[in-house]
């Protein structure tokens, strides 16, 4: 079926916004869409789809589009298109269109220098090399390329995986029980959800598997008193809560409002009682100081690079550089020691990111263990066996899309001393 003529001029408009990179993509085209309410769903959809697309290729593809005639941009949006709805699909193109978009369509990518299949920036692509050698980083980066599926949480105060599992079934969704996280499911196609029952009653929630996993990880229990050191919009909170049996008291953190207040409509539906969210300035902000030394479990998700997302933020290598990453890494740091000192003796840290690269990751937590000798760290491995997780990991958690098909995510497990 053919495309409206008017997804062609918007897919060209919305790209030449996301392109200068002043924002995340899913801001920008928020934005766009709300400007052009004429659009139907359908013709939003695609656009969307037709942007990541390029997003994930831009090398590919910005090299492709300089190879035609005419506009720049549109050829860009036609490649885009093409990519997910077929060439057949486009309307109003010119004879030149067609015969230059056949030749670039056909041809062999395989054959394409490393770099550009890769689709990476220079930089980072030399990080993957060094971290995995060639050939792994190829594999890593091609997995990062290709569309992320849509994972759900149930949530067990509500339904189980089961009774969800029935329910989509008859809405026409094709559910699958997750791999590792015990409370999953993906879904092969990405409907609407909004508009279902399940969805408005807080039975389910989107959450990639991974990201599941963490709070998996930090294995909060009833009556506990846990913290959410960098809630966001609180995805990883509301599982956490549900862990707990929506007993004891789960501090969410966050030095900003507006993810906070994203959280407030999700907490409404998940029937949770035992969340509080705390806006903080700093990560030493005295509402932390007053619970020091009396937290039970911590999760820091700590602000990162992104890096393991991008098959659903491609932007993000586009718009993060060198020198960010480590004005993250003393961040990161100085993120983990203020989480720390809540902890009680005895308690269970777990620093987490959704990065791949080492620098975020494993170094943060060997600079921490170096300077706080009461903390040392828990084999993920043994942590992974007591809540029966069959996923084989060593001292860290792991996770990367090639290998697992989740989002890129790793967590280390640090106990305080009694």
């Amino acid at each position: 079926m053919r495309l409206p003529l008017a997804v062609i001029g918007g897919t060209e408009d919305a790209l030449r916004d996301v392109l200068r990179f002043t924002a995340p993509a899913d801001s920008v085209l928020s934005r766009y869409f709300r400007d052009h309410p004429r659009l139907g769903g359908r013709e939003r959809g695609m656009i969307a789809e037709a942007i990541y697309a390029l997003l994930r290729h831009r090398l590919v593809y910005t090299n492709f589009a300089e190879s035609g005639s005419g506009p720049l941009m549109r050829r860009m949006a036609l490649l885009g298109l093409a990519d997910v709805a077929g060439m057949d699909a486009l309307p109003g193109l010119s004879e030149q269109e067609v015969e230059w978009l056949t030749h670039v369509m056909s041809i062999d990518r395989s054959a394409l220098p490393v770099s550009m299949r890769a689709n990476l920036p220079d930089w980072l692509l030399d990080r993957f090399t060094a971290q995995w050698g060639n050939e792994e980083a190829m594999q890593v980066a091609e997995s990062l390329n290709r569309p992320a599926p849509l994972d759900l949480r149930v949530n067990t105060l509500k339904t189980t995986r089961d009774a969800a599992t029935v329910a989509l079934t008859e809405a026409g969704i094709t559910a699958e029980p997750t791999l590792f996280a015990p409370l999953g499911l993906r879904l092969a196609k990405k409907p609407a959800l909004q508009n279902m029952p399940l969805f408005k009653e807080g039975a389910i929630e989107v959450q990639d598997e991974g990201s599941q996993l963490l709070a998996q990880v930090l294995g909060a229990k009833r009556g506990e008193m846990v913290v959410d050191f960098c809630a966001g919009a609180g995805g990883k909170t509301l599982a956490l809560g549900a862990q707990m049996r929506n007993t004891g008291r789960l501090y969410a953190f966050d030095i900003s409002e507006k993810r906070l207040a994203r959280l407030k409509p999700r907490l409404a539906r998940s029937g949770l009682s035992n969340v509080h969210p705390v806006l903080i300035a700093h990560e030493n902000d005295a509402k932390i100081k007053r619970l020091a030394g009396k937290i039970d479990r911590v999760l820091v998700d700590a602000p990162c690079s992104g890096f393991g997302t991008l098959r659903r933020n491609p932007d993000v290598k586009w718009r993060q550089t060198a020198a960010g990453i480590d004005e993250l890494n003393a961040k990161q740091l100085l993120i983990l020691e203020g989480a720390a000192r809540l902890i009680k003796p005895g308690g269970l840290l777990v620093y987490a990111t959704c990065s791949l690269l080492v620098e975020e990751n494993e170094h943060i937590v060997e600079q921490f263990l170096a300077k706080h000798p009461t903390y040392t760290l828990r084999p993920m491995s043994q942590i992974l066996a007591e809540q029966k997780i069959e996923l084989v990991m060593g001292d860290y958690l792991k996770l990367m899309p090639h290998l697992h098909q989740t989002d890129g995510f790793f967590a280390a497990a640090l106990e305080r001393a009694k």
